[in-house]
C-alpha cells in the first residue's frame, strides 16, 4: 500500500475531542550536543554484528509525535516484509501524559494515511534503557537536551534527531502548539522514510 505523503497545506480536520489545556509556555530550541555530521555514513557501522535493530522513537509526552514516528515507521517495515529485523517502540521525556492514549488528533492523521496504530499508553524512558536500544531519535532539539540529561549524556552516539535524515535537518513541527498534524506526518514521515534508507 502507498501512503500519500503529499498533504494539503490547508486547516486539518476538525476532531471531536480536543485537549481543553495547552502548554502556556513554548520551548526553547537548544543546540544539539551531539555531532552528526555524517549521519547517514556512519550509521550503517551499527548493524554490523546485529540481527535485530533496536529503535526507540522520542517525544516530550510521548502521545503525539513520537507515537506518530513508531507507527509510520512499523508502516514502513511492515510493507517492506521487514518486521523481523526491527525492534521498535517510543517514549517520553516527561511524566506529564504517562499512561494516556495517541493524542486523537495525531490518531486521526495516522489513519487518514491508512496506517494502523496500535493501543498503548504513554511512558518515559529511563536510564537503564540507554543499554537497550540501538538508535534513540528525538523530535527536536529540546529532546535531545532532556535525553543528555536523563541519560548522563551519550558516549556510544545513539541519540540523533530524526529530521537529520532528510534533506532539511531540524526539529519536527510540533502539532501540539500548530495543530497541524498534517505538516507533523510529513516531517515523520520523511524522517522515518531517510532512517530506514540509511539501515538498509
Amino acid at each position: 500500500m502507498k501512503v500519500n505523503t503529499n498533504v494539503q497545506m490547508g486547516g486539518i480536520a476538525t476532531v471531536t475531542l480536543m485537549r481543553t489545556e495547552k502548554r502556556t509556555q513554548k520551548r526553547s530550541n537548544a543546540g544539539s550536543p551531539c555531532n552528526i555530521g555524517h549521519l547517514r555514513r556512519n550509521t550503517a557501522l551499527i548493524w554490523s554484528d546485529k540481527t535485530m535493530k533496536k529503535i526507540l522513537f522520542i517525544c516530550h509526552g510521548n502521545i503525539c509525535r513520537s507515537p506518530m514516528a513508531e507507527m509510520i515507521f512499523k508502516h514502513m517495515i511492515r510493507e517492506r516484509k521487514m518486521e523481523k529485523q526491527f525492534h521498535v517502540a517510543s517514549a517520553a521525556t516527561s511524566t506529564e501524559e504517562i499512561g494516556n492514549p495517541v493524542y486523537p488528533p495525531a490518531r486521526s492523521e495516522l489513519a487518514r494515511h491508512g496506517i494502523f496504530v496500535e493501543r498503548r499508553g504513554a511512558r518515559q524512558i529511563t536510564r537503564k534503557e540507554y543499554q537497550e536500544w540501538d538508535l534513540i531519535i528525538a523530535m527536536d532539539h529540546y529532546n535531545i537536551r532532556n535525553l543528555y540529561r536523563m541519560l548522563e549524556g551519550d558516549p556510544e552516539g545513539k541519540v540523533h534527531l530524526l529530521m537529520d535524515y532528510t534533506t532539511r535537518p531540524g526539529d519536527v513541527s510540533d502539532p501540539w502548539y500548530s495543530d497541524r498534524f498534517d505538516i507533523a506526518f510529513r516531517d515523520i514521515w520523511d524522517g522515518c522514510e531517510g532512517l530506514l534508507k540509511s539501515l538498509l
